[in-house]
């Protein structure tokens, strides 16, 4: 095998890995926005509301906190599409590097 297929499959690698560590955050991103929902939806059951802010508790208004979720929620989401937009770019270049290897190596 020359170097040259050998620099493709490295890089067909880091390809890989930047797939596993975006599919990672995208999780966490998605476990943030499952809690930001939950926490939407109790605050709407309930008459009063609380905020934590570091290792304290306080009472909040219902209305900025929905607010502030609501922003939060709104962040997250374009985070994760950012994140399926680079997923995307990547699997298309994985792709296409792996089908010029593929193609060397039946030569």
């Amino acid at each position: 095998m020359d170097k040259t297929s050998q620099e493709k499959i490295g890089k067909l690698q880091l390809f890989e890995q930047q797939l596993q560590q975006f599919a990672l955050q995208k999780q966490q991103f998605q476990t943030q926005l499952f809690e930001i929902e939950s926490a939407i939806t109790e605050s709407e059951k309930t008459e009063k509301a609380y905020k934590i802010v570091g290792n304290l508790m306080i009472l909040s208004d219902k209305k900025t906190l929905k607010k502030e979720l609501e922003q939060k929620k709104e962040i997250i989401n374009l985070r994760i599409k950012n994140i399926e937009k680079q997923e995307k770019n990547i699997q298309e270049n994985a792709k296409k590097l792996q089908e010029e290897i593929l193609g060397k190596l039946k030569k």
